[in-house]
């Protein structure tokens, strides 16, 4: 039988400017674990919504396998799921984990998954992370700005670059190195030809009689190496943004006292921590979905109160906020009017600069800057509001989630200044390889209220923290007995494995309808209930991965 699954031959789309797509050609077979690299408006979402058959290309031919099934997660998750009242009680990060969770459910030939990791916490990732490595038949492509996570599942990289995609068979660090190797060697190439260029063009303007046969033809070169330069797509520019820092304040920028704080008296997210946060400090914040990251971020920076305890900042302390949800930004406004209201200029350390050239450190082209916030893409918002974060020169910068949507170039460009930046930073990230990279330490909410502080980065923390034995995790009552013990990879399914793997897609449900409806209830009146979510949330973990293991023997 043969691998074949799908196939694109020279597709090309535009939508009004420069091909998204030109001239795009790629295979997938059986098995393929790719991910799709490229800048942020290069067309990646749009190169998975045609494979998926969301959009129908100007030109080309797509060639499908007979009855393939295609399914496509995107990068954004609903706010409403029509009459799905238990989806819709789930929390944002909840809400990811079930799409992909049901996507996989489906059993689809080709999974494409765009930013698949936005809005997960570290341990979903790491669960993802397993069940498409251990996919055999199914094909996986990625979209993703989470290094880590494309480092650990992919084998081969597809890269969109200015409408163009080329294929490379190797890992990801691999990729890195080669590409930067080509645009090396482009750059060259440009660099002689524009030398050409001029030395001919100044050859032609003093006024040599270029009618004669022999000049003929150095002429018609001229001409084509005219062309060769209206027709050349300039690589994407890079950001080029910087942080500005207020003058520095007291060496101790934020102390924490006893502080407690919960929603529901009997649930804390916070309970008796006490802590110093010094200057210059970079400190991470994590903790699984709902485990209240954000909150204790607000806590810190006086955007919530305590319900017991106190904390208290330093002299001298200027806060600057990067929200996650971006509520600073007014989506109905333009880029410009975002940034500088009715104003041409805005100061940048102390300097004026126009408005317009500020942008442009963002990659926002004049016409952008025009344009109303609401029609911007994801990753166009997240560097919108760098650029308004960065107006505001601080010595004590919060960021809730700022990686989300960014492309990897604007990613690490950010990391450099962040690593630069002389103030004092409270991080939260669910980015693994961006937290080892920025962090000096990390305040990690355990639940139950219990916070710790542990030093270095996630990697450190990883290393450190206490490992949970079997005897001490909970169980819940819907427990699949065989979900906790995974056979042998080796063997074949046996006719109770076979029947195992029918009825735990309905066991996987339940659990889900369970949390919902739980979630979904009064936490004060259903203690008990809210109590015994985490073991049914690990007996879920495990009945998905075990789900994951007999699927592939299965398809093996």
């Amino acid at each position: 039988m043969s691998d074949f699954l799908l196939s694109l031959k020279d597709v090309s789309l535009a939508f009004g400017g420069p091909p998204v797509l030109d001239g795009v050609s790629l295979s997938i077979s059986k098995g393929l674990r790719a991910a799709l690299t490229g800048r942020n408006g290069e067309g990646k979402s749009t190169l998975l919504k045609t494979i998926a058959g969301e959009l129908e290309p100007d030109s080309g031919e797509i060639v499908r396998a007979p009855g393939i099934h295609v399914e496509y997660v995107p990068q954004s998750v609903p706010a409403d799921r029509p009459g799905d009242d238990a989806f819709n009680a789930l929390s944002g990060g909840r809400r990811r984990r079930k799409i992909l969770e049901d996507a996989l459910l489906t059993r689809p030939d080709i999974l494409l998954l765009d930013e698949p990791t936005n809005h997960l916490d570290v341990e979903a990732i790491d669960w993802l992370e397993g069940m498409i490595r251990r996919q055999r038949e199914m094909a996986v492509v990625i979209v993703t700005h989470d290094r880590r996570f494309l480092k650990r599942t992919a084998a081969k990289i597809f890269d969109l670059d200015r409408g163009e995609l080329s294929g490379w068979e190797c890992d990801y660090p691999t990729f890195l190195r080669r590409k930067a190797e080509l645009m090396a060697d482009e750059a060259v190439y440009w660099e002689r030809k524009a030398k050409k260029l001029a030395k001919e063009e100044a050859w032609i303007r003093r006024g040599v009689k270029a009618r004669t046969t022999r000049n003929e033809g150095r002429v018609a070169a001229l001409e084509k190496l005219r062309e060769e330069f209206a027709a050349r797509r300039s690589a994407p520019q890079t950001a080029t943004m910087k942080l500005d820092t207020a003058a520095p304040g007291g060496e101790r920028v934020v102390k924490i006292e006893n502080l407690s704080f919960g929603y529901d008296p009997a649930h804390p997210v916070v309970r008796d921590f006490t802590a110093d946060v010094l200057r210059g400090e970079r400190i991470g914040i994590l903790g699984r979905n709902g485990a209240g990251k954000t909150t204790l971020l607000n806590l810190l920076t006086g955007r919530l109160a305590p319900s017991s305890g106190a904390v208290s900042t330093g002299t001298n302390v200027r806060l600057a906020f990067f929200d996650q949800l971006r509520s600073e930004i007014k989506p109905e406004l333009t880029v410009g009017e975002n940034i500088a209201s009715d104003r041409d200029e805005v100061v940048v350390g102390g300097v004026k600069k126009h408005v317009y050239s500020y942008l442009a450190d963002f990659l926002f082209a004049p016409e952008r800057v025009r344009t109303p916030v609401k029609a911007l893409s994801g990753g166009e918002r997240a560097r919108l509001m760098l650029a308004k974060l960065f107006l505001k020169p601080a010595n004590l910068l919060a960021m809730d989630e700022p990686t989300n949507d960014l492309d990897i170039e604007t990613l690490e460009l950010l990391e450099e200044q962040l690593l630069n930046y002389k103030g004092t930073l409270l991080l939260v990230s669910h980015d693994r390889e961006f937290l080892d990279n920025v962090v000096t330490s990390t305040f990690v909410l355990e639940g139950d209220g219990l916070v710790r502080q542990y030093p270095g980065g996630y990697a450190d923390y990883e290393r450190q923290r206490p490992k949970e034995t079997d005897a001490a995790r909970p169980q819940s009552r819907t427990a699949p007995p065989a979900a906790a013990s995974p056979a042998p990879a080796s063997k074949k399914l046996s006719y109770k494995e076979k029947r195992e793997l029918d009825e735990l897609p309905g066991l996987i449900d339940a659990m889900e309808r369970e949390i919902a409806e739980i979630l979904s209830s009064d936490p004060v009146a259903n203690r008990d209930s809210y109590a015994r979510i985490p073991g049914i949330q690990k007996t879920l973990d495990a009945a998905v991965e075990r789900w994951a293991e007999l699927e592939s023997r299965a398809g093996a």
